[in-house]
């Protein structure tokens, strides 16, 4: 028994469920929970609740319907960040491959501060607006 609580995952808001899952799935290479998986029967995904989860089955991130989303304005302060997703990588040469992946798959660049010579990042919005920093640790 534990003194704590255990954290499960991370839920993120968003109007589009399933795609805002398969942006971090691609991005993160993570694994629908089973029995989330997208099914091409119905040909619509009207889905309110999905999980991710690692290759062990550790949940990750989790996504809920919000019809409206207000997207944040950072680094303007009209609507605050309120929270973001820090992922890391080891090297320089890793985070101009993530960049490119990133964009790629849909995120919007916010703030590049890669001359940085200890901590160079980038900040993106995925797309739902929420914001994620890729940097090297």
């Amino acid at each position: 028994m534990s003194d704590f609580p255990h954290l499960l995952h991370t839920v993120l808001d968003t109007p589009d469920v399933r795609g805002l899952a398969e942006f971090y799935r691609r991005l993160l290479g993570l694994r629908y929970r089973p029995g989330d998986e997208p099914t091409a029967e119905s040909g619509v995904d009207d889905v309110d609740w999905l999980v991710l989860t690692d290759a062990h089955g550790n949940r990750r991130l989790a996504f809920q319907l919000a019809a409206e989303l207000k997207r944040t304005t950072w680094p303007s302060p009209e609507v605050p960040m309120q929270m973001h997703l820090d992922l890391t990588v080891p090297d320089s040469e890793a985070l101009a491959r993530q960049h490119a992946r990133a964009l790629e798959l849909g995120a919007e660049l916010l703030f590049d501060r890669t001359d940085d010579p200890d901590e160079p990042l980038y900040v993106y919005a995925d797309p739902a607006g929420h914001p994620f920093c890729i940097f090297v640790a």
